[in-house]
C-alpha cells in the first residue's frame, strides 16, 4: 500500500495538485464508515460513496456473500444508488470514493457511468486495475477517461482489511480446534 497518494490519468492536464486534500480525506472517511457496515454484516470491508459537487448522493458497501451476487461490490452498489437518485445511468461530474482499489468489473461500470474521478484508499495488488495489476483508466483507446487518485487514507483502509482477515483466520482456528476437541472427546467416550 502506498504511503503517499498517487494520481494517474491519461494526460498531464488531469493531474491533481493536492491528491490528499482535506476534502478527499473527509469523503474517504465516509467510505470507511460504509466499509464498517460491510464488516458488521460479515462481508469484506469495502465501502464507497459517490459525490456530486460537495454532496454525497449515494453510498454502497460490499455484500456479495449476503446478496448471493458476485457483482455486489461497494462501487456497484453506490453506482446503482446514484443512478437511481439522478434518474440517469450516466453520472458525469461525479466522484467515487472507495476504500479499496477497484477491480476490473467495477472499473468497467465506472467508465460506463462516466464517473469523472475515482479516489481509492488501499491498493489491491491482486485485482486492482488503477495501477496495481494494470491501469485500465490510462488506456487511451477507451472512450472515457476517468481521473484516478490512489492512496488516500491508505494505511487506515489497509488496516481494516488486515484486521478483518486476521479475525476470520482466528475464528476459523477456534472453530477447527473446537471441532477437534469434540472429535477427541467423542473418540474417548467410545473407547
Amino acid at each position: 500500500m502506498p504511503d503517499e497518494p498517487t494520481t494517474s490519468a491519461v494526460s498531464p492536464t488531469s493531474l491533481i495538485a493536492d491528491p490528499a486534500s482535506e476534502r478527499d480525506r473527509h469523503f474517504m472517511a465516509l467510505a470507511q464508515a460504509a466499509a464498517d457496515q460491510a464488516r458488521r454484516a460479515g462481508e469484506v470491508p469495502v465501502g464507497a460513496v459517490i459525490v456530486l459537487g460537495d454532496e454525497v448522493i449515494a453510498t454502497g458497501f460490499n455484500h456479495p456473500i449476503r446478496g448471493h451476487d458476485p457483482s455486489a461490490h461497494a462501487e456497484m452498489a453506490a453506482l446503482r444508488a446514484a443512478a437511481h437518485k439522478l434518474e440517469n445511468y450516466r453520472l458525469p461530474g461525479c466522484e467515487l470514493y472507495v476504500t479499496l482499489e477497484p477491480c476490473l468489473m467495477c472499473a468497467g461500470a465506472i467508465m460506463h457511468a462516466r464517473i469523472a474521478r475515482v479516489i481509492y484508499g488501499a491498493a489491491d495488488p491482486k485485482t486492482g486495475v488503477c495501477g496495481s495489476v494494470v491501469n485500465v483508466f490510462a488506456n487511451e483507446t477507451l472512450n472515457h477517461h476517468t481521473k484516478v487518485t490512489g492512496g488516500v487514507l491508505a494505511e487506515e483502509c489497509g488496516h481494516a482489511f488486515k484486521n478483518f482477515f486476521a479475525e476470520r483466520r482466528r475464528l476459523a482456528r477456534e472453530e477447527r480446534d473446537a471441532r477437534r476437541a469434540r472429535e477427541a472427546e467423542s473418540h474417548n467416550k467410545t473407547t
